[in-house]
Parts: C-alpha cells; structure tokens; sequence
C-alpha cells in the first residue's frame, strides 16, 4: 500500500518537474520537492522499494534542474 502512494506521489511529482525544466520555471521544482520526500519516506515504510526508488530518480533530476539554475531560475 506505501508503494503504491509513494509511486502516485512519485509521478505527481514528475508532473511538476517535468515543465519545471523549461526556464523560469525552476521555482516549481522547490514545490515538488516535498512532495518527492514525502514519497520517499512512503516508499521507505513499504517493503517494496520501487516507488522509493522512483521518487529519488525524480528528486534527482528535480536538484540537478535546481543546481543548474541556481537555485532560483
């Protein structure tokens, strides 16, 4: 059951940062952030680590954005 919300969360969270990519727009990143550890702690209660795994492969590339642009941007 934890997997399956920490995956749901997981793929909002894709969702967000996915046109956070385009410039100007790295602001939401810092909006799916929560998100993301929220599901990564879900993941992490569950005993399955699928969807831990895919929160942290979106917080990834949610950091790496923000590092890019940084921090802000």
């Amino acid at each position: 059951m934890f997997n399956l919300l920490s995956i749901l969360i997981g793929l909002l969270s894709l969702v967000i940062v996915i046109p956070a990519t385009i410039p100007l727009l790295g602001w939401a990143n810092w909006v799916a952030l929560p998100l993301i550890a929220i599901g990564i702690i879900l993941g992490q209660l569950s005993s399955s680590r699928g969807g831990r795994n895919f929160c942290l492969v979106v917080g990834l590339i949610a950091v790496v954005r923000l590092s890019i642009g940084g921090g802000i941007i």
